[in-house]
């Protein structure tokens, strides 16, 4: 596997626009990047449908790969394309056979199937301090997925020559090439070992190995696009390739390649994911803290230059989606002086089986359905800075955070992160995600940035604020009720 700290490109040769491939959750994206301005050119999105039909749900590989394709041949039309990469959410893996067509459907890592298996994979699953990996729910974790599946279909798993990380996949579809990337591997799957740097014992005992592809880093070209596909598509001949990345590792690789450690990124989405850079108390194998605990969702990731990165999630997007529902309201700093004046507050989990509390039943202090959207709003952006907050401090980050992607722009949740850490808060840059951007960024080069931020002082927290954040966390812990009593009435905001 090439070492990226090996690799320079001139900037001079280095490609400007690169199209991204950026598959999440809950929607696919198609971005074309401007490396040199920082800058999307052109973006067209869809839903990342789950089909329920067929041996189980399923991503409808069919609709990504023909908006993918049709995404690709607009922009080259329309603006020019010198580069493709990728990104995807992570514990999804794509069953190859020897036809090279899809030996099953790429599962849903929310089906409940490999639960179905989940006491027999637990007793052969590697343990954390080999893999990094908590025991996840569902099909979260990815070795869980394939354990089900040989077992449910061991005809279809048997007829599989590939096992391909999703990232790779959609590299695969476009230039025939198969490999494997650390940076998916290393995302809660139980098939990595961060330390070694190598597959897990789990894949050696299960004879999978023969069935992974080679490995390769996150920056390398794969190949071109297949003449014929880029011929029927309009593209130029020789249109390279990169391998690609997990979602959460291109939000992080703008920062880590110009930013000096220690800072901790969040990325948001469906997911919130808390990574660690130069985290406080590392161990000289890559900044990985003593005593994570596997219990409340932390975890050892792998960044895109192949280094673990101590991190903890929770399905905060997710949550704050199904609480405000069709409303798209944001809140106010009316909103939030109501909020903390009435002591409404969320707490923890809206979505049990993950995060800092896994087990704990959330709720809300006041009925839901008595607040105003941008009272819930607000209550929401508060809760997902404190739950935030909490994953910082269950991976020790340290200096300044940097937040990515749609939180980016939720001035309530920036500002309690910021006065509950006592740090600076950075949003990210201008686009709608930094996915996209640090995908792109594969094309340029680990070498690409040398610039070094300063770390802007933080600011004198909001007392009121960090009262809210106090009572929230006695709430949480349970040494005294959830709510303050309102000091204006007794009706809900």
């Amino acid at each position: 596997m090439t070492d990226p700290r090996k690799m320079s490109t001139p900037r001079s040769m280095a490609p400007r626009h690169v199209a991204v491939v950026d598959i999440g959750k809950t929607n696919a994206k198609l971005a074309l990047v401007d490396v040199a301005a920082h800058a999307e050119v052109a973006v067209v999105t869809m839903a990342n449908r789950v089909v329920a039909d067929g041996p189980y749900p399923h991503f409808d590989e069919a609709a990504l790969r023909d908006f993918c394709l049709s995404g690709l041949a607009g922009f080259h039309r329309d603006h020019g394309i010198d580069a493709i990469s990728i990104t995807t959410h992570g514990a999804t893996a794509a069953l190859i056979g020897d036809d090279g067509a899809l030996a099953l459907p790429v599962l849903d890592y929310e089906h409940d199937g490999p639960e179905e298996t989940r006491d027999a994979y637990d007793r052969i699953r590697p343990p954390f301090a080999e893999s990094g990996t908590p025991k996840l729910p569902q099909g979260l974790n990815l070795g869980a997925q394939l354990f089900w599946q040989e077992r449910a279909f061991p005809q279809a798993f048997a007829r599989t020559k590939l096992i391909l990380p999703y990232p790779q996949y959609w590299a695969f579809r476009l230039t025939g090439v198969a490999a494997g990337e650390a940076t998916s591997l290393g995302c809660h799957t139980d098939l990595w070992a961060p330390r070694r740097r190598d597959w897990s014992s789990m894949v050696d005992g299960l004879g999978w190995r023969g069935k992974m592809p080679p490995l390769r880093s996150a920056f390398d070209v794969l190949g071109p696009v297949e003449p014929g596909l880029a011929a029927r598509l309009g593209l130029p001949a020789g249109l390279p390739v990169h391998c690609g990345l997990h979602d959460s590792n291109a939000s992080l690789l703008p920062h880590l390649v110009t930013r000096r450690p220690p800072f901790t990124v969040v990325s948001t989405g469906t997911w919130v994911i808390v990574l660690a850079v130069g985290a406080e108390g590392g161990d000289a194998g890559g900044g990985i803290p003593d005593g994570l605990d596997p219990a409340r969702d932390t975890l050892v990731n792998v960044n895109a230059l192949g280094d673990p990165v101590a991190s903890a999630r929770f399905m905060g997007g997710r949550e704050f989606s199904n609480a405000m529902g069709e409303s798209a309201a944001v809140a106010t700093s009316e909103d939030l002086a109501r909020v903390l004046g009435a002591g409404v507050m969320v707490l923890p989990s809206l979505q049990p089986g993950c995060g800092p509390y896994p087990q704990r039943p959330g709720g809300w202090s006041h009925p839901p359905e008595t607040l105003g959207p941008g009272t819930r709003a607000a209550a929401l952006s508060l809760y997902l800075a404190l739950m935030t907050a909490t994953c910082r401090d269950l991976v020790h980050g340290d200096g300044p955070t940097v937040v990515e992607g749609p939180f980016a722009r939720n001035a309530v949740f920036l500002a309690m992160l910021a006065a509950v850490t006592g740090r600076a808060v950075v949003a990210g840059g201008a686009s709608a995600t930094g996915t996209s951007f640090g995908a792109a960024l594969l094309a340029a080069g680990p070498g690409a940035s040398e610039t070094h931020p300063a770390e802007d002082p933080p600011r004198p927290p909001d007392p009121a604020l960090l009262a809210y954040a106090a009572r929230w966390r006695a709430a949480v812990a349970g040494d005294q009720p959830a709510v303050a009593v309102s000091s204006s009435s007794g009706a809900a905001p």
